[in-house]
């Protein structure tokens, strides 16, 4: 089934490539090399890389239902390798609570979040860990794994909503219950 006139707000726009970064398809695998790493996504069938100086565009090959599904997020997931090969991500959680801390042991970080036993979590490849007192920076290439490891180290002990205890992302705010309040006999 053909479209009549495909659009994609995201597929059209043109993502500018930074200098030392470069942009290559080998046989439907996209590898985009900068100064911090190299990071490859596979192509789907029907679209193309059109490089033009430092421009970069992911255009259709043939207007389908399939391919045209898949445009504006290629071309969405293409900008973010060329953004983290360039600069990098990076993610900050907040450990609030008494007593509660997080160290590095080689890679592992492990937790003081208020259980009886400390709580190990294993640092997956491709991402850098940094604790500085109440602070866990996590750093990578991946947006996607840098995402799901902050989101992983939260879960852990995710802030409560009486006392604000728990790990949280920087500069997120948690919304606050009344406790139980004490009764006042007449």
């Amino acid at each position: 089934m053909k479209f009549h006139n495909i659009m994609s707000r995201i597929g059209k726009k043109i993502i500018e490539l930074p200098e030392k970064v470069s942009v290559e398809t080998r046989s439907g695998l996209v590898v985009v090399k900068g100064p911090k790493g190299e990071l490859n996504h596979s192509l789907p069938n029907g679209l193309k890389i059109k490089q033009d100086g430092n421009n970069l565009s992911v255009e259709l090959i043939d207007e389908t239902d399939a391919t045209a599904s898949f445009w504006g997020t290629t071309r969405a997931l293409i900008a973010g390798m060329v953004k983290g090969v360039a600069e990098g991500y990076e993610k900050k959680l907040e450990i609030e609570g008494v007593g509660f801390k997080a160290q590095l042991q080689g890679d592992k970080l492990v937790l003081n979040v208020g259980f009886s036993h400390p709580v190990e979590f294993k640092v997956p490849t491709g991402v850098n860990l940094k604790v500085e007192k109440n602070t866990i920076v996590i750093n990578g290439l991946d947006k996607f794994l840098v995402g799901e490891t902050a989101a992983k180290i939260r879960e852990i002990k995710k802030p409560e909503p009486y006392k604000g205890k728990g790990i949280r992302y920087a500069g997120e705010n948690i919304r606050r219950k009344a406790g139980k309040k004490a009764s006042t006999s007449a």
